[in-house]
């Protein structure tokens, strides 16, 4: 979604148009997959972190109109709602310190937000769903001023009929509400991983993520309430999916694949899923005058398809193109090293396991990699997952497995063991051995201050200013 667009309502000549030009750009696009077209480098990264504005109570303020010009860095940006913005990472090359100059990027651009913020009586938090957020929140009118979002609410009530948008999520207290709008999708904020990938490893890179979302999700997961709710350990995934509800096409066992989605099973060809956006309704038909060779409308429609796990096309200045995988499944915060210590995780776990990604996918189903992730997202560390035939606690799985696999993935990358040792041994490590990760601390604190929801939020800010990773709070 973070391409703009100058109309808000469209005709059906402009969905027409659209159709056929969306279609010109794939034909297009299997074109550069036969030839080979990609840039064959593979070691470049970068993320994307949402984060709230908060006032001096701790609930959201609808002022990121003021926030973003005392910013005025084109690395930050408007999110859906005036209460959001989002952090863009410059690339990195996967190679010595690149974490280290990764946290030192963000670390800039946040503290930057932080103070500017301050200009005006305000705060700042990266955190899955902010506990304080209200009902009276999440409203049309604090909508960022963007016509992109005007259509997207505009174009998914179409779809629907205008019927409401129903949220139900049941954890240890039940969440069953309407809304008449996408603004719940607000109350969602995530930190998502952009990795480049190889043309020849693409496939396996995004199967392989398929398979990765569930220990993510339960290791990152930092949103367990919403509206004063005990929910799931990451109840953004849930909310997200509901928010924007919208059904696309039947899926191979028979179930309604929708337009946020876990996904339709593994793939052979990354140009599977760009087949597969054909049978995804149009939401935003802008038909946009440029050469068909820069898949501007591929692009939009692409990004309109929030896949948990997503296929990006890039072109860099003079049009060459790359192809990336965004990994969407985690949360935002607790803490700048929490996060780049997810972004490590997640990077040294596709890299050492990426020779093995086939005979993973043959071991653990689809349909198992996708009961995996909601479990993961529902029970967080406490998850029990299927695993190479037997079911196995993801928290130990994280432990015994999976973060050495990625401490040695990025080592036989030329990673620096100091910086190693900061982000597996000091940061991941322990975070999975205690299992105090960003959910468990939110719902120890509320469980010890009888559920305040203003004094977690107080709390959380100033653990969250003190740069600590969360297992130390």
């Amino acid at each position: 979604m973070g391409q703009e667009i100058q109309q808000s309502t469209f005709t059906e000549l402009d969905k027409e148009e659209f159709s056929k030009k969306l279609k010109e750009e794939t034909e297009i696009l299997r074109g550069w997959f036969k030839r080979k077209a990609f840039l064959p480098q593979d070691n470049m990264c970068g993320l994307e972190l949402e984060g709230w504005i908060l006032d001096k109570d701790g609930l959201p303020t609808a002022e990121n109109q003021k926030l973003l010009p005392l910013v005025n860095d084109p690395q930050v940006v408007p999110e859906i709602s005036k209460f959001n913005f989002e952090i863009n990472s410059k690339p990195q090359v996967i190679e010595g310190k690149f974490l280290l100059a990764l946290e030192e990027d963000l670390r800039g651009l946040w503290n930057k937000c932080d103070e500017k913020a301050k200009e005006f009586g305000a705060d700042v938090a990266a955190i899955g769903i902010l506990p304080t957020v209200r009902d009276e929140d999440l409203v049309m009118t604090n909508m960022s001023a963007l016509t992109r979002y005007q259509a997207l609410n505009a174009e998914c009530l179409k779809i629907r009929g205008n019927k409401p948008f129903e949220i139900k999520v049941e954890g240890k207290d039940k969440l069953d509400i309407k809304k008449n709008d996408v603004m719940m999708e607000a109350a969602a904020t995530s930190l998502q991983i952009h990795l480049q990938t190889a043309q020849e490893d693409a496939a396996d890179l995004y199967n392989l993520s398929l398979i990765l979302s569930a220990p993510m999700v339960a290791l990152t997961a930092n949103a367990p309430t919403l509206y004063g709710k005990d929910l799931w350990a990451e109840t953004r995934i849930p909310v997200f999916e509901q928010s924007v509800q919208l059904e696309a096409f039947k899926a191979k066992d028979g179930s309604m694949v929708e337009r946020v989605t876990f996904g339709d099973g593994y793939i052979n060809d990354l140009m599977d899923l760009f087949d597969e956006n054909l049978k995804f309704p149009v939401l935003l038909p802008y038909v946009i005058d440029k050469d068909p060779s820069w898949l501007s409308h591929l692009r939009l429609h692409n990004g309109n398809i929030w896949r948990w796990n997503r296929p990006i096309i890039g072109l860099d200045g003079e049009g060459a193109p790359h192809l990336r995988i965004e990994h969407r499944v985690n949360s935002a915060g607790p803490s700048i090293q929490d996060v780049v210590a997810n972004v490590a995780l997640y990077i040294g776990m596709s890299k050492a396991l990426l020779p093995m990604a086939s005979s993973l996918s043959k071991k653990i189903s689809f349909d198992q990699s996708k009961e995996n992730f909601y479990s993961a997202a529902k029970d967080g560390l406490d998850a029990l997952i299927k695993w190479n035939g037997s079911e196995i606690s993801v928290k130990e799985l994280l432990v015994n497995e999976l973060i050495p696999a990625g401490r040695a993935g990025l080592a036989e990358l030329g990673v620096d063991e100091s910086t190693l040792v900061t982000y597996f041994d000091e940061i991941l490590t322990p975070r999975a051995e205690t299992g105090k990760n960003g959910t468990s601390w939110q719902l120890d604190f509320l469980k010890a201050n009888n559920f305040d929801t203003k004094k977690l939020v107080k709390a959380y800010l100033e653990k969250q200013k003190s740069h600590k990773p969360v297992h130390l709070w």
